[in-house]
């Protein structure tokens, strides 16, 4: 009995029916800068008439060997990653650049260990890796390293030869600390973003919090640390959150103010942190700035819509997610990575500090 199975159309009974090339058919849909406007329609509207959706992307990525995507690799999980508003600005930064040259992002949650694990990034069907934040030494480094691919990193950790675009996090928390000195603050506390230490959450000296394996938490908390010391101000309590939820940073803030020795003043390693270090204060009737001062770090919007808005330490996110994907492009097309860019950050000052309490 003869087979009634249908014959998939193809590019050639496209182009047989138009009356042009083959090339002429897959430029309509890879690259329509190629051809007039008028022909390209006409191509597009046969190819709808047979039930022709356009190229295979499976044979077009055997054809080419690449696969038209990219691995965003995450230091966390993807709930807890996406309730960082910093991330989210910056990712679609990123993403708006590498669509113009139609390639997709895909998402490589973290686990334990600072980073996906290894097998996730070693299986990924990508042709280019991005860090975003990972820990230093994450096993998902090293099977980037094994497969050879190019690799972008956001912010950390340092691999020689990767492009990398990142922010002057200890200028950011040198302003901070110096800002609430020139207020008169003399009681800090540091709240800290997660540093993978053993066990996980909770209070930490300055040299354990200086071992974090997170690049941006030692150079913030060395900015902090120093320019206190340097003002005589030293032994300052740091807490370790144990995750990025609210809910969490809310109950490390209060440690820190349930203190016998309550600071006047709260310095945040991000605005996440900052805005629960608020809600704290709010919890215990504490007035900001009369009797507290919070600053965080990034700038994000719900910063200025925090009562008080908050003074924090604005990095541009938008620039720093474009230039990762520009730096992606540039490696995609077969070009050397530029030299690190560091991007300039900048107080803002807002509702959240004043002049240290009597």
């Amino acid at each position: 009995m003869a087979s009634t199975r249908r014959r998939h159309p193809t590019l050639d009974d496209v182009a047989d029916e138009v009356g042009v090339s083959r090339t002429t058919v897959s430029n309509a849909f890879n690259r329509p800068d190629q051809l007039s406007t008028a022909l390209r329609e006409e191509v597009l509207r046969a190819a709808k008439r047979l039930g022709y959706a356009g190229p295979d992307p499976v044979a077009r990525s055997l054809a080419t060997r690449r696969v038209g995507a990219i691995a965003f690799m995450l230091d966390t999980g993807v709930s807890a990653a996406f309730s960082d508003p910093a991330l989210s600005i910056t990712l679609d930064a990123l993403a708006a650049e590498v669509d113009r040259e139609g390639h997709a992002l895909l998402l490589l949650p973290g686990g334990d260990h600072g980073g996906p694990p290894a097998d996730r990034v070693l299986n990924a069907q990508a042709d280019l890796a991005v860090a975003y934040s990972l820990a230093d030494g994450a096993p998902a480094l090293r099977a980037v390293r094994d497969r050879s691919l190019p690799l972008v990193v956001i912010d950390q950790p340092y691999v020689p030869g990767a492009a990398r675009v990142s922010t002057d996090d200890r200028g950011g928390a040198v302003a901070a600390a110096r800002h609430l000195l020139d207020l008169g603050h003399r009681r800090f506390g540091i709240l800290s973003a997660q540093c993978l230490s053993e066990p996980r959450g909770g209070p930490m000296t300055a040299e354990e919090a200086a071992k974090s394996m997170f690049r941006d938490n030692r150079e913030r908390l060395t900015g902090y640390v120093d320019t206190l010391a340097t003002a005589g101000v030293t032994g300052v309590p740091v807490w370790e959150t144990s995750g990025t939820s609210r809910e969490q940073a809310q109950q490390a803030a209060g440690k820190l103010l349930d203190a016998d020795r309550r600071p006047t003043a709260l310095l945040c390693m991000s605005d996440e942190l900052a805005l629960s270090a608020l809600a704290a204060a709010r919890q215990r009737g504490l007035s900001v700035p009369d009797e507290l001062s919070v600053v965080g770090f990034d700038d994000t919007p719900p910063a200025s819509w925090a009562e008080p808005a908050l003074t924090t330490v604005r990095q541009d996110l938008q620039r720093k997610g474009r230039l990762a994907g520009e730096l992606a492009l540039r490696l995609l097309a077969g070009r050397k990575a530029p030299p690190p860019v560091t991007l300039p950050v900048e107080l803002v000052v807002r509702g959240s500090t004043g002049p240290a309490p009597d």
